[in-house]
């Protein structure tokens, strides 16, 4: 008669699990980009057929542009504002300091590289435009973008 052995399972070794979860944690942490700001301001872009893409993102400054979201509308009305990072204002004098933190947030070197980027909300009155437009000229902010949308095509 054969005797039956039971088979031994070995052990599993979770010697290398810390730094394979360290590994995970870290890989997450390297190529999550956090957002700077929370959006205050409703846009809706306007569509555009020609577009292009900004390549180095740490040299755009953002400038926004639209109705101010319910939270905010409650406290500042409903004509148009501008935000500034987190800051809404609709005091363009704010636009010079603006530009100058983040030129100073730059190299010297990249400074002459850096774009605004207007995002602008379709419904705004190019009025308001302008003056934001003139703002950016006396801070010598003289690249500017505008963030639209591309229009689909049906096939």
């Amino acid at each position: 008669m054969l005797s039956k052995k039971k088979k031994v399972m070995p052990q599993i070794s979770t010697a290398s699990l810390p730094d394979i979860v360290f590994m995970l944690l870290f890989f997450f942490m390297v190529v999550t980009v956090m957002r700077n700001q929370s959006l205050k301001v409703q846009i809706e872009y306007p569509k555009a057929t020609e577009l292009q893409k900004l390549e180095r993102r740490s040299l755009i400054s953002h400038i926004y542009i639209g109705q101010p979201n319910s939270e905010l509308k409650k406290h500042v009305g409903d004509a148009p504002i501008v935000q500034l990072n987190d800051k809404t204002t609709r005091d363009l004098s704010y636009i010079g300091n603006f530009i100058q933190n983040s030129k100073d947030d730059v190299p010297e070197s990249l400074q002459p590289k850096m774009t605004t980027s207007l995002k602008i909300d379709k419904d705004v009155k190019m009025g308001l435009v302008s003056e934001v437009k003139q703002a950016l000229r006396k801070a010598n902010a003289l690249k500017i973008n505008y963030a639209s949308i591309p229009i689909t095509t049906p096939n």
